[in-house]
């Protein structure tokens, strides 16, 4: 037995351990400190967990699987190697064995769902490659060309050729592209034709500058290894074989959009009938550089894509009409399920308008997500909610991986997001009263203009982030522009094509066409004159990828969740927001061909040497935030030219020289800090070179000036090897033909920009 303690010792000891229990303990010299800290991250854990759990709750996880499933994609797209296909498809087999096996273990379980989803994106990006590869051109090429035109577009000036090959001078079977794009000027041919015409020929182009648009992955994509045009007589030729029954079935559907165009556009007219055409079949080709121009200052560009709005539009007056007609009879009504008919006859003439207007990339997506919409009818679930929009991105995601690099997939997406997210949250708000009732027509007027106001707003503030990043502008006036157009179009244009298309088999149609060129000339009065307002067009600077991400997070963030962890999505746009507005600007930029180049001088402003193309050369100044024109006089001075070459200053006093002959590229590696030359150069040079072998391995290039000197960005990664971006074979100093200069790709890369 122990001994018992003195008297009050054991009530000391207790009151001890009574106060050792009741408070925790604290490190020396962090006393006050400990406590407070320790309770507020406990109280934190706890809040977090409770906001997780009710996030889980409302099923706000499953909107979240795109975003794993978009970063396998990234992650796909940043291989320096092709990957093998296995390799994406047996880790997806095994996280979502795990994710079964661990379903009782929430966490766990959850994790490997986001790893199974990630596979998935890098397998469908891994299989869309391997399933739309075709040969590239090697090099610029002039040959005798013979093929099938698959599609017509008719231009101001000739008309645009998508032509399956059949043959190509000089170019083995194995190696020549399966299409190309060319331009005519002149010549009348149709779809379905097998055509033979001597063409100029290269490979699709990479960025005009490093980080910019690639117009040769998209062309990849798009099954096109050639880009080009034909200047001379084209002759129709007997084919050796008939034509593919998928091509049949194209030609045949080309011709009649491109009957169709032609007469919308001879009834409504000028550019106004060029519009509604554009609105009905797709067809853009008719409409002018300046209307083009007037659309984007006034922030309606997308009027004349066919995209989001105008399928729900179509299946709006569809759905509504179908709906409408069956309710006239009352036995119908009762005992049919009139919504989910009209439902399906709107599904089925989203679908015809989507097949008819060409299928394009943007077109496709819009009626993935039109037809989960209206399929959501079907099984009486809610049309518009974000996990339909989640499920949209997820098919378009595995049906066009490369459809994520894209504004068009980024803004449309976003946009949406954006509208469904602000109304669940209008839905849920609290609302003591209802707001006093106003007269009609006042209330619908009211209800409509707050409408295209809310909704016009949150869709630019969603879409700004893309659009500065991909092109570099941002149009201030875009809601006025929306405000003042959106209306026509809603209720004129697009009910005007549905009916127009209905009547035209039966030869009824040109009443709508009439009335939908009349709307679509107010709309273009109102573009213009919003187009002519001071500053209607901000030029800003290109800024880089990191930016972008903390946007896109941003934006992920503050539309995907539903409770007050949204608030956080100011941490990632205050951090974009902030790498945004100190962007990279380099010092020097030269084209992919030593065309041309453009230096920094001391004013900050670019100047420019050489003969670098229109395209490349307003590329260089709307990522530089220069709102000066390509035919600027301004861009010149600065630079001391003779016949040999140019000599320029950069902004901190180093020069550098654009050299176009022999003699001068040895007199200018004497004396320049940087020289340029289109020309193959072998020998000794004292400065930095950077000569038309340099150029075919990297393509564009940008040196940035650094502390320690010259940091070297280009468009073509070293060691890098995809099928849209292989290294070209060296070319012999001597060519028995002119090869066309990449600078006549520039068009091309423009309209399919």
């Amino acid at each position: 037995m122990q001994p018992a303690p003195p008297p009050g010792q054991g009530e000391a000891t207790r009151s001890r351990g009574a106060r050792t229990l009741a408070l925790p303990w604290t490190r020396p010299g962090r006393a006050g400190r400990g406590p407070g800290l320790s309770l507020a991250l406990a109280s934190a854990r706890e809040r977090l967990k409770r906001t997780l759990a009710l996030e889980a709750e409302r099923r706000r996880l499953f909107i979240w699987l795109p975003v794993p499933m978009g970063i396998g994609i990234l992650l796909y797209f940043a291989a320096d190697r092709e990957p093998a296909l296995w390799a994406p498809l047996v880790g997806f087999a095994l996280a979502a064995v795990g994710a079964v096996v661990l379903r009782r273990h929430p966490g766990a379980a959850r994790a490997l769902i986001a790893l199974a989803a990630i596979f998935a994106g890098f397998a469908a990006a891994t299989w869309r490659t391997a399933s739309v590869a075709s040969p590239l051109l090697d090099r610029p090429r002039i040959g005798q060309l013979t093929g099938f035109v698959e599609s017509v577009e008719s231009r101001d000036a000739g008309a645009r050729l998508v032509i399956l090959v059949t043959g190509l001078a000089g170019v083995e079977a194995a190696e020549r592209p399966r299409r190309v794009r060319v331009n005519i000027r002149a010549g009348e041919v149709a779809p379905g034709d097998h055509i033979a015409a001597v063409a100029r020929l290269l490979p699709p182009p990479g960025p005009a500058r490093p980080g910019g648009y690639d117009f040769g992955r998209d062309a990849f994509f798009r099954g096109l290894g050639a880009v080009g045009s034909i200047s001379g007589k084209i002759t129709l030729t007997p084919p050796l074989q008939a034509p593919p029954p998928a091509l049949q079935i194209a030609a045949a559907l080309d011709r009649a959009r491109n009957a169709l165009t032609q007469r919308i556009a001879s009834i409504g007219g000028g550019q106004a009938g060029a519009m509604a055409a554009a609105l009905v079949t797709g067809k853009r080709g008719l409409i002018t550089d300046t209307t083009h121009a007037d659309l984007r200052a006034a922030g309606i560009y997308h009027i004349v894509s066919i995209s989001g709005l105008h399928m729900v539009l179509a299946a709006g007056t569809i759905f509504w009409l179908v709906r409408a007609l069956l309710a006239l009879s009352q036995t119908l009504a009762l005992r049919l399920p009139v919504k989910k008919i009209a439902a399906l006859s709107a599904m089925a003439g989203s679908v015809a308008y989507c097949v008819f207007s060409g299928a394009e990339v943007a077109t496709m997506r819009s009626l993935i997500m039109t037809l989960v919409m209206l399929g959501a009818i079907l099984v009486d679930r809610p049309a518009l909610s974000m996990r339909n929009l989640a499920l949209a991105a997820m098919i378009v995601l595995l049906r066009e991986p490369e459809a994520l690099l894209g504004p068009s997939f980024q803004m449309s997406f976003g946009a949406v997001a954006a509208l469904i997210a602000f109304a669940e949250r209008w839905e849920n708000r609290g609302r003591p009263q209802p707001p006093p009732a106003l007269p009609w027509p006042l209330r619908p007027l009211w209800i409509a203009a707050c409408g295209i106001v809310v909704t016009t707003l949150l869709a630019t503030a969603a879409t700004a982030p893309f659009g500065a990043f991909h092109f570099q502008t941002f149009n201030p006036f875009g809601l006025l522009g929306n405000a003042l157009a959106l209306p026509f179009v809603s209720l004129c244009v697009m009910p005007a094509a549905v009916f127009g298309v209905l009547a035209y088999p039966f030869g009824l149609d040109a009443p709508a066409w009439w009335l939908m060129g009349q709307a679509s000339q107010v709309v273009l009065k109102l573009a213009h004159w919003v187009a002519t307002i001071d500053h209607s067009t901000l030029v800003i600077p290109a800024f880089g990828t990191p930016a972008l991400l903390c946007f896109v997070l941003s934006l992920l963030w503050a539309t995907l969740w539903s409770t007050k962890l949204r608030l956080l999505a100011v941490l990632p746009l205050a951090a974009g927001v902030a790498v945004a507005a100190k962007p990279e600007r380099p010092a020097i930029l030269v084209e992919r061909d030593g065309a041309g180049l453009a230096v920094r001088g001391p004013d900050d402003r670019l100047v420019i040497a050489g003969r670098p193309s229109r395209f490349v050369l307003e590329q260089w100044l709307s990522a530089d935030g220069d709102g000066r024109k390509a035919d600027d006089p301004s861009l010149r001075q600065g630079a001391a030219c003779d016949p040999a070459g140019c000599v320029l200053s950069t902004r901190d006093g180093r020069s550098v020289a654009y050299a176009q002959e022999r003699l001068a590229i040895i007199e200018d590696c004497r004396r320049a800090d940087v020289v340029v030359t289109p020309i193959p150069w072998t020998a000794p040079c004292a400065a930095r070179l950077i000569d038309r072998t340099a150029l075919q391995r990297d393509g564009a290039t940008a040196l940035v000036t650094g502390l320690t000197g010259w940091r070297h960005h280009a468009a073509k990664q070293s060691g890098r090897s995809r099928p849209w971006n292989r290294q070209p074979p060296p070319q012999p100093m001597a060519r028995t033909a002119p090869a066309p200069s990449v600078a006549e790709s520039a068009p091309e890369a423009e309209r399919l920009q």
